[in-house]
């Protein structure tokens, strides 16, 4: 028994198995991490290269046919960079040069030695198109290889960057590329050689080749990028009229006027920014007006819009009663304190007209000053914000759609009354 016992123990122990000396540790395949060799990559995208012979329709397929071989997406860098280059990039944009042997180390069959002719890189671009489209997981590298060759223009000739210039105006243009890149213009030794100036320019010229202006507004806008076009140019040279003047002699009167207008918008920003400061620490009404007309006069904003801004601003800055029998008395309390300000800025019928179109508009969206609207324009009347003739061409012609009937209906008095004291001042002048 007791020797039965002492041989559970020992098979119980685990016994230590022998290892040989020099013994190999066999390793899978998919653990091995294969050696980063972008050159070995470029000498076979190359090769391709030159039995392309030059064929841009050769070169589509076989970069199409090559893709099942070789690595794309580990070497994707060094893909773009032949493809516009001709060769591996170097910090700065020179071309890497092999120092072993007399193997080629670059291509002319590529962007930069294309022809300059914008039908030459349109033709060159449905290149990229195609491979992007058979390989979207080149798409990221894509964009970052677009940024990348923004920050090295220093590095080109003025022939390669007026080139890659025309064809970055038709990604744009066609999808391809995201607007995003352009903001590696905005570094400080692009801009003080007017580097970003000129390359912007031929983007844009490009660009309104293929698209209109809406394209290129919408596009800016989503790449977060609309309202810095300004800073395309040199600190000592920023200006509203050397702007123009460079955008006008590039043929490019909408990119201008796309300007004038974000530049606009901007004032208009800030001008409601300081209306609704003054409107919350209740400055005095009589400040107001003076600081309104002296901001609107510097910045040249047109009565008729500063009007509209006001109102909303104005009309903001309550939070108001959600039942109709107790919002007009807080409308008119409220209205009272700035109609002088609104009759500051109403000098004309443009003005008036303007503002009665925002009321009619306003009252249509806030369902709680449907009944108000009549009450609103009497109440700008006697406060001479709104004059007789200006209610009456509005009631005739100059209202909208939006609840046409129901605002025509409650005007429908006193428009009568209008007349009627019209008509008596005129026989009382007989």
């Amino acid at each position: 028994v007791l020797v039965g016992e002492h041989c559970k123990v020992c098979m119980n122990q685990k016994k230590e198995k022998p290892v040989l000396s020099g013994q190999r540790i066999k390793t899978r395949k998919r653990d091995e991490k294969e050696k980063y060799d972008p050159v070995a990559f470029r000498d076979a995208v190359l090769q391709g290269f030159n039995e392309c012979g030059g064929d841009l329709d050769k070169l589509s397929k076989y970069l199409d046919i090559a893709g099942a071989k070789l690595d794309y997406r580990r070497y994707a860098e060094t893909l773009f960079d032949v493809l516009f280059a001709g060769g591996i990039l170097a910090p700065g944009g020179t071309i890497v040069e092999d120092v072993e042997g007399d193997r080629p180390y670059r291509t002319d069959f590529c962007l930069f030695h294309s022809g300059s002719d914008h039908k030459d890189l349109r033709s060159f671009y449905e290149v990229f198109f195609k491979l992007i489209r058979r390989y979207k997981y080149l798409d990221k590298s894509f964009q970052d290889e677009l940024k990348k060759l923004i920050l090295f223009l220093k590095g080109f000739t003025s022939e390669e960057r007026e080139k890659l210039a025309i064809t970055y105006g038709i990604f744009l243009a066609s999808g391809l590329g995201n607007a995003a890149c352009l903001s590696a213009l905005f570094e400080d030794h692009l801009v003080k050689d007017g580097l970003a100036l000129t390359f912007a320019t031929h983007v844009f010229r490009a660009w309104l080749r293929e698209k209109d202006m809406g394209h290129v507004a919408s596009t800016l806008k989503r790449a977060g990028i609309e309202g810095t076009l300004m800073n395309l140019l040199p600190i000592n040279k920023r200006s509203a009229e050397t702007f123009e003047k460079h955008f006008k002699e590039a043929g490019l009167g909408s990119i201008v006027d796309y300007q004038k207008a974000k530049a606009s918008a901007e004032v208009k920003r800030e001008l409601q920014k300081e209306v609704e400061e003054m409107i919350k620490e209740e400055e005095p009404v009589k400040e107001m007006i003076v600081s309104v007309k002296d901001y609107t006069r510097k910045h040249g904003i047109n009565e008729h819009e500063a009007v509209v801004m006001i109102w909303n601003t104005v009309m903001n800055a309550v939070e108001w009663n959600k039942k109709e029998e107790l919002v007009w008395e807080q409308a008119l309390k409220h209205l009272r304190v700035y109609a002088p300000l609104m009759a500051a800025l109403t000098s004309n019928p443009r003005s008036e007209l303007s503002l009665l179109v925002k009321i009619q508009e306003f009252c249509y969206d806030n369902m709680v000053f449907m009944k108000q609207f009549q009450k609103i324009v009497v109440l700008f009347y006697k406060a001479d914000v709104l004059s007789e003739d200006s209610i009456l061409k509005w009631y005739k012609e100059a209202h909208t759609a939006k609840g046409k009937s129901v605002f025509l209906d409650q005007m429908k008095k006193f428009v009568e009354w209008l007349h009627n004291a019209e008509e008596e001042s005129e026989d009382e002048e007989d």
